[in-house]
């Protein structure tokens, strides 16, 4: 597949490139310089549907502003368990205590994708996937972040699905692609349509 108009991802995130990737799409990645925490303090009260989109079209947007003409996709992920918000784990410990929580109970992964041209959002979709996470011991969290961090340091969730991350649950709901961090099968549709991927 080839690509006919330039596409900008406004993300560093190393699975949402390997998707791309993956896909054939060509792209240049521009992360987005944005303040996610203020952002996401001032959505207080959102649901998490809307939270995630709410910031894939603020990444879109911030990059949108300095790349004239070319079309920029913005994604977020986030977490709830048990109504609760979960945000990358600041620490190993602070990892540790998100996988206790998470124990025995069912994660919402919430990904959201949005496309920005020239400062204004042209498209934007969000999904959720449920993860139902096993009984994890205490001596099980220390194999598997020994083994894992820090590289789920920056995982919502603390996990990478196609690493050691299936070791957590005992049963998975939702598309595969919303569980590695963006809906891309909306997302291809939506480049096909603007006329980046090839229809």
């Amino acid at each position: 597949m080839k690509t006919s108009s330039p596409l900008v991802l406004a993300s560093k995130s190393a699975s949402r490139r390997a998707m791309l990737d993956a896909a054939g799409i060509v792209y240049q990645a521009v992360p987005a310089d944005l303040d996610e925490r203020a952002l996401e303090a001032s959505l207080t009260g959102a649901l998490p549907h809307d939270t995630a989109l709410a910031l894939a079209d603020a990444k879109a947007l911030a990059v949108s502003e300095t790349q004239a003409g070319a079309l920029v996709l913005g994604s977020d992920s986030l977490v709830v368990v048990d109504g609760r918000r979960f945000d990358k784990p600041a620490s190993r410990a602070d990892a540790a205590d998100h996988l206790r929580f998470f124990s025995g109970r069912t994660m919402e992964l919430h990904s959201a994708a949005a496309l920005a041209r020239d400062g204004r959002i042209v498209w934007h979709h969000a999904d959720v996937a449920r993860l139902a996470v096993r009984t994890l011991s205490d001596d099980f969290i220390a194999w598997y972040l020994e083994r894992e961090w820090p590289a789920v340091s920056g995982c919502v969730g603390v996990f990478r699905i196609e690493a050691m991350g299936p070791h957590l649950f005992e049963a998975i709901t939702g598309d595969q692609f919303t569980v590695l961090g963006m809906p891309l099968l909306a997302v291809l549709g939506a480049l096909r349509d603007q006329g980046v991927a090839v229809a």
